[in-house]
């Protein structure tokens, strides 16, 4: 079982938000909306998208790493790799 599932209505509520916002910078590109409303609407869109990110990583290491953890060996030092790549990428981006 994945880590997010007691919050996966939680996050499909907010991919759809950001899917929405999305769409609605699709439309005012599409109607040639001044640059600056665009950028402002494109950086709630990429919070609203790493909010979810904080979600799932949140729920990853509170759940898998945790589980890893306590089994041990092998298996948390890869959990934690993975955890460690997963946060550099959303540093990077």
């Amino acid at each position: 079982m994945n880590g997010y599932v007691d919050n996966k209505d939680d996050i499909l509520k907010r991919l759809s938000r950001a899917e929405g916002q999305v769409r609605g910078i699709h439309r005012m590109v599409e109607s040639d909306t001044y640059c600056i409303d665009i950028l402002t609407q494109v950086s709630a869109a990429t919070k609203a998208l790493e909010n979810v990110a904080l979600m799932l990583l949140e729920d990853h290491l509170t759940h898998c790493v945790a589980e890893a953890s306590a089994v041990g060996g092998t298996v948390a030092d890869e959990k934690i790799r993975e955890a460690s790549a997963a946060i550099a990428r959303l540093v990077r981006s």
